[in-house]
């Protein structure tokens, strides 16, 4: 009876294992098409040649070169560039020289591996069936393509792992049972496995007091680190690299670059809000009610301003009845649950626009180009100093501060002394 139940467990111990093995390899891949619709899917898709910001990714691996060189383009495309490799410099000039966002710091190597994995594998959707749109109105997750809730994973390797300690202890205990008779001794006792548990841990208490603050101090730093980079895995819109079409082909090389109108000019409340506002049309009008002709689209975008106004460009007159407001959309975006004033930076702060949104005097389309997380702003207030010039206020902490360290060190009056890291600056 012993040596059947042996096999029995030795045969469910293969059979979990299996199931085990099985499921890993489905939650790998599906892990890869949740990485790829959370990093990826805003500029490529995965199994077509539709261009979208970037190219479309199939075919991907016949065009690249082989070994390690498409993970060293996803982790960081502008260390590539730069470093003279011919076929990265191929792309990056195909592609109007837009550089492709940096994700070293975000992706590392295995997540990468199963970005690649998912590419490779045959497309998820059925030949003719309608393909899920990537933009605003995708709804779409890993659920509704057919795959499992994060959930039922967990919950079924919780039962899976039942399942592999039950025959584990019934092996055990029939091996350890076995070799008591064979030396004549008797039978262990039956115990249940919260018995077992409890004389293990009675007998390990210092070992199980190591394992406790390990998993304590583990489960303190994944909370850190998931605050520190909310809104760059479960938001595309809080994404660097998120660069949507706009209803007119604006172009901020122009405008700020080339001709060099000052971003408080269209963004008006800027310095006095704590957004920076959208341009209406009326400010577009200053100038273009005289300039009706651009250097590189013509009137064609021109004239979608005149709609918008309600302008006719032959008489010089307006209709209200003919005005159709313009839908711009918001490149830099922040979770609801942050505060962030602009006047206060620009203003007090004297921070230039370029530092939160990169040159925007050489983008012809407006791209985010700063991650936007808090783990980036808080390091931001850490080692920016305050600007202290006419501020009697900050001269008098300032002073205060060099008191209470005099002799230790230079002391830097960064934002952080001034309570810049406190949770309610941001979020209350």
């Amino acid at each position: 009876m012993k040596n059947n139940i042996s096999q029995i467990s030795i045969k469910t111990l293969l059979a979990v294992v299996f199931t085990v093995f099985t499921i890993s390899s489905k939650i790998h891949a599906q892990d890869g098409e949740k990485l790829f619709k959370q990093n990826c899917a805003v500029c490529h898709t995965s199994h077509t040649d539709q261009k979208l910001t970037g190219p479309g990714l199939k075919g991907i691996f016949d065009r690249a070169p082989k070994g390690d060189w498409l993970t060293k383009w996803i982790l960081n495309n502008e260390k590539l560039i730069k470093s003279g490799d011919a076929y990265a410099n191929k792309i990056y000039n195909e592609n109007g020289k837009a550089a492709m966002s940096v994700f070293e710091g975000q992706l590392d190597e295995k997540q990468v591996a199963s970005i690649l994995e998912f590419i490779k594998a045959p497309a998820p959707v059925a030949a003719g069936a309608p393909v899920a749109k990537v933009g605003p109105e995708s709804t779409e997750t890993a659920n509704g393509n057919g795959g499992i809730e994060p959930l039922y994973l967990i919950l079924g390797f919780v039962v899976i792992l039942a399942i592999l300690i039950g025959s584990l202890r019934s092996v055990r205990a029939s091996l350890q049972n076995s070799n008591n008779r064979a030396e004549g001794k008797e039978e262990n006792p039956d115990l249940t496995f919260g018995q077992e548990v409890k004389g293990w841990i009675s007998g390990h208490r210092r070992l199980v007091g190591v394992f406790c603050i390990i998993i304590a101090f583990v489960g303190m730093k994944s909370c850190w680190d998931a605050c520190y980079n909310i809104g760059v895995y479960y938001d595309y819109k809080t994404q660097k690299g998120y660069k949507p079409e706009q209803p007119i082909k604006f172009s901020h090389k122009l405008h700020a670059g080339d001709n060099e109108i000052a971003c408080q000019y269209c963004h008006s409340s800027v310095e006095k809000s704590r957004h920076a506002g959208i341009p209406s049309v009326n400010i577009c009008m200053n100038c273009h009610k005289g300039i009706q002709k651009g250097p590189q689209y013509g009137e064609k975008e021109i004239a979608k301003i005149y709609d918008a106004a309600g302008f006719d460009a032959k008489t010089g007159t307006y209709d209200d009845s003919k005005q159709n407001p313009l839908k711009w959309i918001k490149v830099h975006n922040l979770p609801d649950h942050v505060y962030f004033n602009h006047s206060q930076h620009v203003v007090v702060g004297k921070v230039e626009c370029a530092t939160c949104h990169g040159n925007l005097k050489e983008m012809t389309v407006a791209e985010q180009k700063a991650p936007l997380t808090m783990k980036w702003c808080v390091e931001c207030h850490r080692k920016t100093e305050v600007a202290m010039e006419g501020n009697a206020y900050y001269d008098r902490l300032h002073k205060a501060l060099k008191e209470k360290y005099a002799g230790q060190y230079d002391v830097k009056f960064t934002v952080e002394k001034i309570g810049g890291l406190e949770c309610a600056k941001c979020h209350y």
